[in-house]
């Protein structure tokens, strides 16, 4: 295929997405998908064109040699594409702080500023930064874009973003951010498309993945949200562990004297899902299909918490006119809309059992006053939109 390109980068703690973008007119369009998990070994580069998927062994066997892992996945990936039409690169990046309200392009600028937020997301800002510099090496003259995963709850009154902490902390940047913004950006933007008279109303949409989170919205704008200062707030995750009394830290570390290390090992990775059920799983499908009381417990304190949460946004935006259920669980669990469905009868939320076994775009009942739908997300797509945009000159912070 010929004609100019784009690649998007969607860093995780241990992982990385990457899509390759077609540029057609004013808007790409994805030719092909991929994915790195670093947590493999052997390290595997797995690509998606169309029906087509192949795997490749990567000769480069470690998150720390980035810059070599880089260079032999463009490798591959030039055997398929003309890699020197290859323009532009647009990565995600978690966090923004208050240093940034839009995508912008890195340069040594941009590049010290983002680097200077890694304090606020150790675990995720240090990938990004390390497959923009491995990129840098790689191709030096390609134009890099940062789009950021807080920058869509900026819109958040500052009431809503202040915790009861003394002032100068919140002067300081300890304060509510919220993240899965580019997931949200991507769903307003479709509710628009889809369902105009919707979109312009009081929605709270689920973000339910591995990570999770919801947000609401007025007219399409984030007014709250349920991720706070950290990825660790809002409801509970696959191995996450949700909003938590600051009490149960200080117990941790005064009284049974544990390493900050291991605490923070367990809010991240051995709670949640995983945590509640003794460890069987993070996954939900394998909590479904366990006869373990721990892991029915694990889901239903899983979907108890975002219904209350659901509950508690929806006051932030003065009622509830439709939910949107987006990403991994959010898409394709059935079970896990049900039950959050169950707890919100009174607020006048009734599915459709048929509809919402087929994954259908709108699983309420007619007669339901509050809408119900299932929005796929796509953050690549925002990812690809905003570095085009930003490349081109159209936009920035």
């Amino acid at each position: 295929m010929s004609g100019p390109l784009l690649m998007t980068f969607n860093a995780g703690s241990s992982s990385v997405k990457i899509g390759l973008f077609s540029i057609e007119g004013d808007k790409p369009e994805r030719i092909a998908h991929a994915l790195i998990d670093f947590r493999q070994s052997p390290l595997t580069f797995h690509l998606v064109e169309g029906k087509t998927a192949f795997d490749v062994e990567l000769k480069a066997d470690h998150a720390d040699h980035l810059t070599d892992v880089m260079a032999e996945t463009l490798d591959w990936i030039s055997k398929h594409y003309d890699l020197s039409e290859l323009t532009c690169v647009g990565h995600r990046v978690v966090h923004g702080g208050d240093e940034f309200d839009g995508p912008v392009l890195i340069d040594d600028t941009s590049l010290a500023r983002i680097e200077a937020l890694s304090i606020l997301a150790p675990l995720h800002q240090p990938q990004a930064l390390r497959l923009i510099r491995a990129m840098r090496q790689v191709r030096p003259e390609l134009t890099q874009v940062a789009s950021f995963d807080t920058v869509f709850h900026r819109t958040n009154p500052d009431l809503i973003r202040r915790f009861a902490l003394p002032r100068a902390l919140h002067d300081r940047g300890i304060k509510r951010y919220g993240f899965h913004g580019l997931s949200y950006k991507f769903i307003a933007a479709e509710l628009r498309r889809r369902f105009p008279e919707i979109a312009s109303g009081r929605v709270v949409a689920a973000h339910l993945g591995s990570g999770a989170s919801l947000c609401a919205m007025l007219d399409g704008k984030s007014q709250d949200t349920s991720m706070g200062f950290s990825t660790l707030d809002g409801v509970p995750m696959a191995t996450r562990c949700g909003a938590l009394d600051a009490g149960v830290i200080l117990h941790l570390l005064q009284q049974e004297h544990r390493p900050v290390e291991e605490v923070e090992d367990m809010l991240y990775h051995q709670s949640g899902l995983k945590g509640v059920s003794g460890g069987i799983s993070a996954d939900c499908r394998e909590l479904q299909a366990s006869d373990d009381p721990h892991a029915k417990e694990a889901l239903d304190l899983f979907t108890l918490r975002i219904a209350g949460e659901i509950g508690r946004l929806s006051m932030s935006i003065g009622g509830l006119d439709a939910v949107v259920f987006t990403a991994g669980i959010g898409e394709n669990d059935a079970a896990v809309r049900t039950a959050v469905a169950g707890h919100l009868g009174w607020m006048g939320l009734t599915l459709s059992e048929e509809e919402n076994q087929k994954n259908a775009p709108c699983i309420s009942t007619p007669e339901s006053r509050v809408k119900a739908f299932i929005i796929p997300t796509n953050e690549e797509r925002v990812i690809a939109d905003e570095a085009f945009a930003v490349s081109n000159g159209k936009s920035g912070a």
